[in-house]
């Protein structure tokens, strides 16, 4: 019976504690609402034989006299995957990471997997804890594991059978001291992978392919642009092929945008290696919906599309909206995270007819867009979405128009989530432009 202190008593936290009580050892839970003190935690180390970090809590001196005291730190997957190995568990773990979109890749993966008949589950950063998954689900043929860039700073052994990098752009430089760190805790997805393991590389991403000089396993290739001879799965501009056969024609594909037929790419290339049959992909990527709040096209009022991307959350994802929905009236902006905004005046220059500022970065995206040369008679620089939409409301008759919120940035300025601040968009829009369709 071993003593393990959890560090952190969220959703990673809570599943961490339920596998340690199922196999008999006693966690001991440091949280200030839910736990002891990382202070009084500190004088119960000489009991501990193992440290599980939460993947959202700091470096303190706690985990400083961890690692002066020999005490190993690990992260929760760490802990699962050591659970399954331990009790010969057959489960397949498919890993997804990514700056954008690895919510989507993840979720429609597990949605297809599950339509083919395969018994799977989503974990890590939505759903359940892997922890807690693989002690409640045993049976299970794979788990759909997504992993962010802190769930990947501890790991020691986790060694998925397949994974994946959706795409590396700048992110958490809040809590990384440069953006190597941020990539190379990233690329901790694969280290561990061996021959008989699988890695599909997006051969679009450049920062990706200048980092793959430790890969040990088997790869597949994806690409939406060049580098086709390289690829199993490619777009070619026009239809979708897999394995020099074509499966499907874009036109036909229920996920819209640029960045979207990408993550599909990767979906089917995860479904092959599960030997999914062509009917029931085609089928799937026909009628599959957009997550909310991922450029969710939730409501039509006359000839105007109303979307909710509020989980564009950075520079990059809004980057994709923007190219999904050009000549969009874009409503953008709220915490300030202090990150060049250039490049997002020119896109925004190039590609958006109208642009509603709100939130503490509003004014300096209001000065990027004016020396970019963007025209200021469509700057409205109006604080709320609330304010914004009003404004829209007495504007927008019968127009065919795309009203796009996509905030480029963080949302805890005005709200505590990304979504709540989807949820209050839908429902100011629905309140202003009555009698749409929902849809």
């Amino acid at each position: 019976m071993n003593k393990v202190m959890i560090f952190g008593n969220g959703v990673s936290g809570k599943g961490a504690k339920k596998l340690l009580e199922s196999q008999g050892d006693i966690p001991i839970i440091v949280d200030d609402k839910n736990g002891i003190s990382s202070k009084e935690a500190e004088n119960l180390l000489q009991e501990v034989s193992l440290f599980i970090k939460s993947p959202g809590v700091p470096y303190n001196n706690l985990l400083k006299l961890c690692d002066e005291n020999n005490i190993e730190i690990i992260d929760e997957i760490e802990l699962a995957y050591r659970y399954l190995k331990k009790n010969n568990l057959k489960t397949k773990i498919i890993a997804v990471t990514g700056s954008n979109g690895k919510t989507t890749v993840t979720s429609k993966i597990q949605e297809l997997l599950s339509i083919a008949g395969l018994k799977t589950a989503f974990a890590g950063n939505i759903g359940k804890s892997f922890a807690e998954l693989v002690v409640e689900k045993p049976s299970l043929d794979c788990i759909v594991l997504e992993c962010s860039s802190f769930q990947l700073e501890n790991i020691k052994f986790f060694k998925p059978d397949i994974s994946l990098i959706v795409n590396l752009s700048p992110d958490h430089l809040n809590r990384y001291e440069a953006v190597e760190d941020y990539y190379n805790t990233k690329l901790n997805i694969f280290k561990n992978q061996t021959k008989n393991d699988l890695f599909i590389l997006n051969l679009n991403d450049k920062n990706l392919l200048k980092r793959m000089s430790n890969l040990n396993c088997k790869k597949l290739g994806i690409t939406i642009g060049e580098n086709h001879e390289e690829a199993k799965c490619y777009y070619d501009g026009k239809d979708i092929i897999y394995d020099n056969e074509k499966l499907i024609s874009d036109n036909l594909l229920s996920l819209k945008g640029k960045h979207n037929i990408e993550n599909i790419l990767f979906i089917i290339s995860v479904a092959k290696e599960f030997k999914v049959k062509n009917e029931i992909i085609i089928e799937f990527l026909t009628k599959t919906k957009s997550l909310e709040h991922r450029m969710e096209r939730f409501y039509k009022w006359n000839n105007t599309i109303f979307v909710n991307d509020s989980k564009g959350t950075n520079l990059e994802s809004t980057k994709f909206a923007i190219e999904a929905y050009k000549n969009a009236i874009l409503i953008c902006g709220g915490k300030d995270k202090g990150l060049p905004l250039e490049n997002l005046s020119k896109l925004i220059k190039e590609n958006i007819k109208e642009v509603y500022l709100i939130g503490k970065m509003a004014e300096r995206l209001k000065n990027s867009l004016i020396e970019v040369g963007y025209n200021k008679e469509k700057i409205n620089s109006l604080d709320t979405l609330e304010n914004s939409i009003k404004d829209l409301k007495n504007k927008i008759k019968l127009e065919k128009e795309i009203i796009l919120l996509s905030p480029s940035t963080s949302s805890f300025d005005q709200f505590k989530s990304f979504e709540e601040r989807g949820e209050v968009f839908k429902k100011i829009v629905m309140e202003n432009f009555k009698q749409g369709e929902i849809l």
